[in-house]
């Protein structure tokens, strides 16, 4: 099988992914440092290197800005809001996908943060363990888009992150945590993300032909700049691969 090229948003999703991924470790081990060697509770430990936090918030600040605008380089999920990327098939009938199944994430993803708030507020988990869910959720973000995604496959079942109804939720999703820490630029962070969501929901119900496939060329795959999905199908056939010869194995050492 012909080897596929990446494409400039597929490099830009590898590119996340790999600093996302280091500034969570990096989070990880000074967590672990202060909680546990210093003894002393890690958002203290944080805010005595401020230029630390100013990067990481400007990093995301400047990536949740760009959503507010068209960009060439970003996935197809999150562009087809904007008016100049909606490509009229002819057709009338908008066929978004189930939005019920929309509010459940929505009502799954509440409860699954509430307890992690319960938590907090009981004393249980602290500021710095609220920040890393953060950094975790940030590296899970790209995993759905690049990998697997949980709410593609069981909840919404769209066809892929072009035609998903919640793509630009993520960084909502990412930032909840921080509703729980009381800082400025924690919960600026989180105003921001949420402002997104807003501007996101406003645009579908004003303009749902948009979010729909059937009536958008621009989400039909012949239109595609992200080319994932080439991709996925190869760590499947990869894992099915990986699978059957585990199988073999096990069928010799069973006749053995």
């Amino acid at each position: 099988m012909q080897r596929k090229k990446l494409t400039p948003v597929g490099v830009w999703h590898w590119t996340r992914l790999i600093y996302r991924s280091i500034l969570f470790l990096l989070l990880v081990y000074a967590y672990i440092r202060y909680r546990f060697i210093y003894h002393q509770p890690f958002i203290i430990g944080l805010e005595k290197m401020p230029a630390i936090i100013i990067f990481v918030w400007a990093v995301y600040v400047v990536e949740m800005i760009f959503r507010f605008f068209p960009a060439k380089i970003e996935s197809p999920g999150c562009q087809k809001q904007f008016a100049q990327n909606y490509i009229k098939t002819g057709e009338t009938d908008v066929i978004v996908h189930d939005n019920n199944a929309t509010m459940l994430v929505a009502l799954i993803w509440i409860v699954f943060n509430g307890i992690f708030g319960a938590l907090h507020i009981m004393g249980i988990l602290d500021d710095g363990i609220m920040i890393l869910l953060c950094g975790a959720y940030s590296v899970c973000d790209m995993i759905c888009i690049m990998f697997f995604c949980p709410f593609q496959s069981w909840f919404l079942k769209n066809k892929c992150c072009s035609a998903c109804r919640i793509y630009n939720w993520d960084f909502a999703m990412m930032f909840t945590p921080l509703f729980f820490v009381e800082k400025t630029y924690t919960w600026s962070l989180l105003v921001l993300s949420v402002a997104l969501l807003v501007r996101w929901e406003i645009t579908f119900y004003r303009h749902p032909e948009r979010f729909s496939e059937h009536t958008n060329a621009y989400l039909k795959c012949s239109n595609c700049t992200e080319k994932l999905c080439v991709h996925k199908k190869q760590l499947h056939k990869l894992w099915k691969q990986i699978e059957e010869y585990s199988e073999k194995k096990l069928k010799q050492l069973e006749i053995k």
